[in-house]
């Protein structure tokens, strides 16, 4: 089989929201997870785009597998949304996704008939699977900046991902560590051992300069995009940098690209805890919003440890929608995502769209 995948469409639309209320489902009621969320609003990402011509004004209810929606206009466009991250195969599309209400508090317990979906301006053939995956398994990336910039700082990042560590991998899990520079250092390559991604933090050294488009662009290539599963995984890198590039070859779209093909979120935890914002900070969120992740701004070097607890509560809080796409083609095109709460109180953060598979030669 082929498959290509895709995390989130780079475009950052504009379309507002005017979803109906939903009838309450008579299945299971929500419930709200207690963490808040820490990040400042994000502006627009500058990310490259494709961007549909034009937005339909709601997404009808997801239909029930086998249940034929009712046509809906084409060429549907997605709102201003990040995303965890899709994964296609022929012609099923698995979208991983978070709902959280308005103070950033995470949503679980929905039903599929909570959510409407455009595919392409579409609504799909049919949904196959939908559940919500707090158990599916995990393979994280850590990646320390360990440039001259970070170092009074760089002590207490490492106390922060190994407490993460401690407290998010489960058996089936997998972790790696690495820091950056001018170059990559892979401390510890994948692995369930605490004791050993422990060491591989602790043996990271700050200094140099800063090469991050180029450590992106490498770690996803080289540790995501080769993975080989059997079933379903997320695959997450958390950056904790100040984003202040100054030494890539690569371009920032040339890094955001490679993560999204290789179906990987990237959460970032910005080390400036000035207070003003900089270049750096602007940086790390277009990175974020652009894989699907988000971007942390600790006002202080404590709140480090925030960003890494509130990106262990969402790893453990999100859906999978597996669904068929309606007239979906292999023919390597990227088709838009639309999806959102029926219920105004929550805000969905989904994948913007995919590449379709080519097919085989």
């Amino acid at each position: 089989m082929n498959r290509l995948f895709w995390p989130m469409a780079t475009g950052l639309l504009t379309a507002a929201l005017t979803a109906p209320l939903l009838a309450q489902a008579a299945a299971a009621s929500p419930t709200t997870s207690t963490a808040s969320q820490t990040q400042q609003a994000a502006p627009a990402s500058t990310a490259p785009a494709a961007t549909p011509a034009q937005t339909p004004a709601a997404a009808p209810a997801i239909p029930a597998a086998g249940q034929q929606p009712a046509p809906t206009q084409e060429n549907g466009a997605n709102p201003d949304l990040s995303a965890p991250t899709i994964k296609v195969q022929v012609n099923e599309v698995n979208l991983i996704f978070t709902v959280t209400d308005k103070k950033g508090r995470f949503i679980t317990g929905l039903q599929r008939q909570n959510f409407g979906l455009l595919d392409d301006g579409r609504p799909p053939v049919a949904v196959l699977r939908f559940s919500q995956q707090t158990n599916l398994p995990l393979r994280v990336g850590i990646m320390l900046d360990t440039s001259s910039s970070i170092r009074q700082r760089f002590q207490f990042e490492q106390d922060s991902a190994i407490e993460f560590l401690l407290q998010i991998l489960h058996r089936n899990d997998r972790a790696f560590i690495e820091g950056f520079d001018i170059e990559t250092d892979m401390a510890q390559s994948y692995t369930n051992n605490i004791d050993l991604l422990n060491q591989g933090i602790r043996k990271l050294r700050p200094g140099g300069g800063t090469a991050l488009y180029d450590a992106l662009y490498k770690t996803c290539r080289d540790q995501m995009l080769t993975l080989q599963e059997d079933g379903a995984v997320r695959r997450a890198l958390i950056v904790v940098s100040d984003g202040d590039d100054n030494y890539s070859r690569a371009q920032q779209s040339d890094a955001i690209k490679m993560c999204q093909r290789a179906e990987t979120i990237v959460y970032t935890i910005s080390t400036n805890v000035s207070p003003s914002k900089d270049k750096g900070d602007d940086i790390l969120r277009t990175i974020s919003e652009a894989t699907g992740g988000m971007a942390f701004f600790p006002v202080k070097i404590e709140d480090v440890a925030v960003g890494f607890l509130h990106i262990q509560e969402e790893l453990r809080s999100q859906y999978s929608l597996v669904y068929r796409p309606a007239d979906f083609k292999q023919d390597g095109s990227f088709r838009t995502i639309y999806l959102h709460a029926l219920d105004e109180r929550y805000h969905v953060r989904a994948s913007k769209g995919y590449f379709a598979p080519r097919p085989a030669q």
